[in-house]
């Protein structure tokens, strides 16, 4: 078996994200970059990609199609193939002239569908295109277009990889049962904790029930992350005879939400250390982390929530139940649960003062075993020890020219064939667009109001 070391040489491919910063949406919620570091800690020396977008008059014409089919069409337009090839000319760019044992490109659909390269490549994701597709908001009302270029795009790419590295079984089974995947390729660790020093276990442990009962919704995003569920929540426990109050962090609940006891944070940074230091204060001072999420791909509050030992009541949806296991760290409600389910499960654990310590424990024990980077990093330092071993069975070095397998080439031409260039691409997905937009503009001219 090929034994990886520190002096493997890793070459990290990502173009949406920005590795070097940490907890914001242009790190993937810091995913990004903790990524990097535990495969700089664990499996090799890290050498960053550098990304280099289209140029600006292809964004342009990008804009107006995408603006174009909102405003005429009220669909959702994206130029999957314009940039997944756009970005693979930049990464073969990148990659020539030097010496990388393998590409790891985290969320790296796009950037590695077309990528012209023989040096092996593991993708780390959270979801399929299939999955995300009508469940996300920003996902749904796409155009059948943007369909089948995402499909496409992730079929090529888990095609084009050596592993697949999952957050979730969930993400996995899609993998293989939608785009049929090899399954010997498709591997499950979870995300860890985005956390630089989680408290040490005896804080952790020393967590005691609140006099009144606190609940933290923690998420940006009041609709998705169902915050209309856990403002019932409140209302019920208070029907129980339950003290409660409900602190909101990350959103502003709509116009008409007030409650005595709903205390609203509209934001904490954590880049700034008083704005993190705040946020892990309401972490350790809360007695559940209510989220009665509606669509989520994986969800790393819950990870962190384990790390501080606070108990997760949440929604079975997505790669949720790969984090929070029923009765060990918390409890997951059925899709269609409201307020009242939630609230009778927080009232009988909060009334059960063992029951609640024995979570606590286990939430800790489910952030120390499997809900962190080091164990991440570990158990990926075994799959790029695989893959490795497995590309230099024949005796043959690994090259680092960017030179695409016949077999890859062959099935994109089949996919792309009328493809010839990225500008041709984009114009021939333009003319798709307005096309339709014309259409939709003649048929409502066609009408007259009666004078």
């Amino acid at each position: 078996m090929y034994e990886i070391n520190k002096s493997s040489k890793i070459a990290y491919l990502t173009v949406h994200f920005d590795p070097h910063v940490r907890g914001t949406w242009r790190s993937w919620s810091g995913t990004v970059y903790y990524i990097a570091q535990a495969l700089q800690k664990h499996c090799g020396e890290v050498s960053y990609f550098k990304p280099v977008l289209p140029c600006r008059r292809q964004k342009k014409i990008e804009r107006i199609a995408i603006r174009s089919s909102q405003f005429l069409l009220k669909k959702q337009y994206t130029c999957d193939f314009f940039l997944a090839k756009s970005y693979a000319k930049a990464g073969a760019r990148w990659l020539a002239g030097q010496s990388f044992d393998v590409i790891v490109a985290p969320a790296g659909a796009t950037e590695v569908a077309f990528l012209e390269t023989d040096i092996p490549i593991v993708l780390v994701e959270d979801a399929t295109s299939k999955q995300l597709i009508d469940y996300y908001p920003q996902y749904s009302n796409l155009m059948k277009r943007s369909i089948y270029e995402m499909n496409t795009i992730q079929e090529l790419a888990l095609k084009k990889a050596s592993a697949v590295i999952y957050s979730s079984a969930w993400a996995a089974r899609s993998a293989i049962e939608d785009y049929g995947a090899d399954p010997k390729k498709i591997h499950v660790v979870p995300f860890g904790a985005n956390l630089d020093e989680p408290p040490c276990r005896e804080v952790a442990l020393a967590r005691e029930k609140s006099e009144r009962c606190r609940l933290l919704f923690l998420g940006v995003d009041w609709v998705r992350k169902g915050g209309d569920i856990a403002f019932e929540t409140l209302l019920k426990l208070e029907e129980l005879s339950i003290q409660a109050e409900l602190i909101v962090c990350g959103c502003t609940p709509p116009e008409g939400v007030a409650h005595e006891r709903l205390k609203v944070i509209p934001f904490l940074d954590k880049n700034d250390e008083r704005q993190h230091q705040e946020l892990e204060q309401l972490l350790m001072s809360a007695d559940f982390l209510l989220l009665p999420t509606r669509a989520e791909a994986y969800g790393l509050v819950f990870c962190e929530a384990s790390a501080f030992g606070l108990p997760v009541i949440a929604t079975n949806t997505g790669g949720v139940p790969e984090i929070v296991r029923e009765g060990e760290n918390g409890f997951l409600l059925p899709y269609e649960a409201r307020g009242d389910a939630y609230a009778e499960v927080i009232a009988r654990v909060y009334h059960d003062d063992e029951r609640y310590a024995e979570l606590v424990r286990a939430s800790r024990a489910a952030f120390e075993e499997r809900l962190n980077w080091d164990a991440w990093g570990v158990a990926v330092k075994h799959i790029l020890a695989d893959v490795l071993g497995h590309e230099n069975s024949s005796g043959d070095p690994l090259k680092s020219l960017p030179i695409m397998p016949s077999s890859d080439r062959e099935n994109m031409d089949a996919v792309v064939c009328s493809h010839n260039s990225q500008t041709t691409d984009l114009y021939q997905q333009l003319v798709k667009v307005f096309t339709e937009c014309s259409l939709v503009l003649v048929s409502t001219l066609k009408w007259r109001p009666t004078l």
